[in-house]
């Protein structure tokens, strides 16, 4: 690893590294908070996964998480979207190639060389984070925001043992559909629409409800994209009839910007500070 840069931040560090990703094949780039404390002792850890176009630096230049973070004690994790570089597949289109990973593994052409994101995620990020800095291995969660919110959903419900909770902004409930799922999931793992319910959050909370862990999620309603794309409807469908603890706010007048995040982060900080501080 490198690291990139470094900035003192409410008492503990943001630091930018830069790491070549053996799953990926190509160099990958994260931030990583680190509180004070991470000086004397290891701290729990939440991993934050953007949405669509963005990289790690959109996460961590305007989410406004680290004072609060700070306070509490917690490491934050921010990782780029998808593997980038002049030779990695790409599309022309924002919601496909590069910028738009949606945390699977891809087994298509020409994707499947590359993007193996949820490997990257769950195995070859997380061992390198767990053993180079001062984060509990086993006192971890998981949110995100859009794309990042399908991210940190699916990954919760297929890993449960290795997140204690979950929460998200405006995430992508149900991409077997709607069309930036449906786009994504043809490209990627191929037109078996019942290989897409692997990676759709409502289809898992059926399957592996984690009744003992509450899910917060947070949905602004002047979001352009909540009747097309988002649909949180359905995932509270599926919550309950799952028996899955779930709280859905929808917030008057908030669009899908980092502005939304922002107004919200402190909550879902002390929503994940409840397990991982006990």
């Amino acid at each position: 690893m490198e690291k990139c840069n470094a900035y003192r931040c409410h008492g503990g560090t943001v630091e930018i590294w830069e790491h070549q990703s053996d799953v990926l094949k190509c160099p990958m780039r994260f931030s990583i908070f680190l509180p004070a404390q991470a000086m004397t002792k290891k701290v729990p850890l939440i991993t934050f996964l953007s949405g669509l176009t963005c990289t790690h630096e959109n996460f961590t230049t305007k989410a406004n998480a680290y004072k609060k973070a700070a306070a509490l004690g917690i490491a934050i994790l921010a990782p780029d979207t998808s593997p980038r570089g002049d030779d990695i597949p790409n599309n022309e289109a924002y919601d496909l190639g590069q910028g738009a990973g949606f945390y699977i593994n891809a087994t298509q052409e020409p994707w499947i060389k590359n993007f193996q994101m949820e490997d990257y995620i769950m195995c070859e990020l997380r061992d390198l984070v767990n053993n180079n800095f001062a984060v509990e291995a086993d006192n971890q969660s998981i949110m995100g925001h859009s794309m990042g919110g399908h991210g940190a959903l699916t990954l919760f419900f297929k890993y449960p043992h290795l997140f204690k909770t979950v929460s998200a902004f405006s995430p992508i409930v149900a991409p077997a559909q709607v069309p930036w799922g449906e786009k994504a999931f043809t490209a990627y793992i191929g037109a078996n629409t019942q290989e897409w319910l692997n990676h759709d959050a409502c289809a898992l909370v059926g399957k592996n409800p984690q009744k003992d862990a509450s899910i917060l999620i947070d949905q602004g309603t002047s979001d352009n994209f909540l009747d097309e794309q988002l649909k949180p409807h359905l995932f509270e469908a599926a919550c309950e009839t799952a028996g899955q603890p779930v709280s859905v706010r929808m917030q008057e007048g908030y669009d899908h910007s980092y502005y939304f995040i922002q107004s919200f982060i402190d909550d879902h900080l002390d929503h994940h500070a409840e397990a991982l501080l006990k």
